[in-house]
């Protein structure tokens, strides 16, 4: 079975976007779709990076243990806020963390506000920085508007049926990406 790495860029307090990555994570163990990973860059509280992780010196064990969830994930979703028509510093940390591990790793991307756009503005902005790192980026998007009034506090769909059929088309390109 493939493996998806699901990484969680919000670490503000009351973050609104962790609802969706719950619920990719509760989404494809129960749809059997994939073996999930959830790298919370909250509870990783890395630094911020003054190098990549090849040139560190003593790098912490969560940033190894980041670094090998990445490269062993057969894809990654990340699911990230925006903010002021970008992504939060937390994302670009983890994505300049690393490079070797981002080469030609399939990445779904999920973007999230709580206004009308659904964060597509963060999503170019994403879709740019990791073309740069040579990702494979999956051409199917997941852009979630009104955030707090699309799931609740335990990540789950207020209108489940509509949610899942849009996360199945996502599911579907991102599996696809990894043969």
């Amino acid at each position: 079975m493939k493996t998806i790495a699901i990484i969680s860029g919000s670490i503000r307090t009351g973050r609104l976007s962790h609802r969706v990555a719950v619920f990719f994570e509760r989404f494809i163990k129960e749809k059997g779709l994939a073996e999930v990973v959830m790298l919370d860059l909250k509870e990783l509280n890395f630094p911020l990076s003054e190098e990549r992780l090849k040139h560190l010196p003593n790098p912490s064990e969560k940033i190894i243990h980041f670094s090998e969830s990445i490269k062993k994930a057969d894809a990654v979703i990340v699911v990230s806020p925006e903010y002021n028509s970008g992504y939060p510093a937390s994302v670009k940390n983890a994505i300049d963390l690393l490079y070797d591990e981002w080469y030609r790793k399939p990445v779904g991307i999920a973007t999230v506000s709580d206004g009308n756009f659904g964060g597509t503005h963060c999503m170019i902005m994403l879709q740019t920085v990791f073309l740069k790192v040579h990702v494979s980026v999956v051409p199917a998007t997941f852009p979630v508007l009104l955030v707090q009034k699309n799931y609740d506090e335990n990540g789950n769909a207020i209108d489940k049926e509509k949610t899942e059929k849009r996360a199945m088309v996502f599911m579907a390109e991102v599996l696809k990406s990894v043969g």
